[in-house]
């Protein structure tokens, strides 16, 4: 596992769902970028979107919703390939479904099982 070289987005609004990730991510020395909404997401990603390995997303966000983050990020020809992870709350299978059909590579209800999270995270990447 190469994970000392990787760096990911998270954008997650929840202050509980930050620190999980940023802990979960930082027991493996994987460098992370928290964005607590679509705006900072955006900006994170104009400064440096091809420095990410992956984006991990929560669906509800405050300004505009995890579709509409992967929307611009598909949408962006410097940032179409990054792998984007689908994180959130709301579980259903169709929700799931829905996701992966959009374009997400993965999908994880909360609350996160970190030891699947990573090992489909490092198949990702």
């Amino acid at each position: 596992m190469v994970t000392g070289k990787w760096r990911i987005l998270v954008v997650e609004d929840d202050s509980d769902g930050q620190e999980v990730m940023a802990t979960l991510l930082g027991h493996l020395n994987i460098a992370t970028d928290i964005a607590s909404d679509a705006s900072e997401a955006e900006q994170f990603l104009s400064q440096s979107g091809d420095a990410y390995s992956a984006a991990i997303i929560d669906l509800a966000l405050p300004d505009k919703d995890g579709w509409q983050v992967l929307a611009g990020i598909l949408a962006n020809p410097q940032t179409a390939s990054l792998p984007c992870i689908a994180v959130t709350a709301f579980h259903t299978s169709k929700l799931r479904e829905d996701a992966i059909l959009a374009g997400f590579k993965a999908y994880f209800p909360k609350p996160i099982d970190g030891t699947r999270f990573l090992r489909e995270l490092e198949s990702i990447l």
